[in-house]
């Protein structure tokens, strides 16, 4: 069982969610392809913000990639020269960078097993948060939000774990 903490299940960063799927050319909502990676680089985009960019822009930032230090750096000048020129307005950073808890994956978050909780659905095991990529981890620990998109934390975890948790 241990095994699957080392067969890392990798999702390619231009993957978007079954659930994602009707939004990725629209204006409601940045795909959380592109939360993570504004996660990796401490920088914030408001919905409106996103708004303003063309598809061509968003798919490049869905697209492109950001698993080296290189290729993060590069992805942050693209995104806070997007914001610039396209929204007009300076950037905002965050204060800190928190993907210590999604990128960990021997255990899994007490966000995530009360939201499964609160939903009637079976707590994934370890071994099944550890299979999951760091996108998916991400994922559900951001659809944990109170108030916020968490009603997309069932059908995220339902895709991820194949027809879901509970049988």
């Amino acid at each position: 069982m241990r095994l699957l903490c080392k067969m890392r299940i990798r999702m390619r960063d231009n993957h978007l969610f079954i659930f994602e799927m009707d939004f990725a050319d629209t204006l409601r909502c940045i795909p959380m392809v592109v939360r993570m990676k504004l996660d990796l680089c401490g920088v914030k985009l408001s919905l409106r913000q996103w708004s303003h960019f063309t598809v061509a822009e968003r798919n490049g930032l869905i697209k492109h990639p950001v698993e080296s230090l290189n290729e993060r750096a590069a992805y942050r000048a693209r995104l806070l020269q997007l914001i610039r020129m396209q929204a007009g307005e300076e950037p905002k950073f965050l204060p800190v960078v928190n993907s210590g808890v999604w990128q960990k994956s021997d255990t899994v978050p007490d966000i995530i097993l009360e939201t499964a909780r609160l939903f009637g659905e079976q707590e994934p095991t370890p071994d099944q948060w550890c299979s999951l990529s760091p996108l998916q981890r991400f994922a559900l620990i951001k659809l944990t939000r109170p108030g916020h998109d968490n009603l997309n934390f069932v059908p995220a975890m339902r895709e991820f774990f194949n027809t879901g948790l509970r049988q």
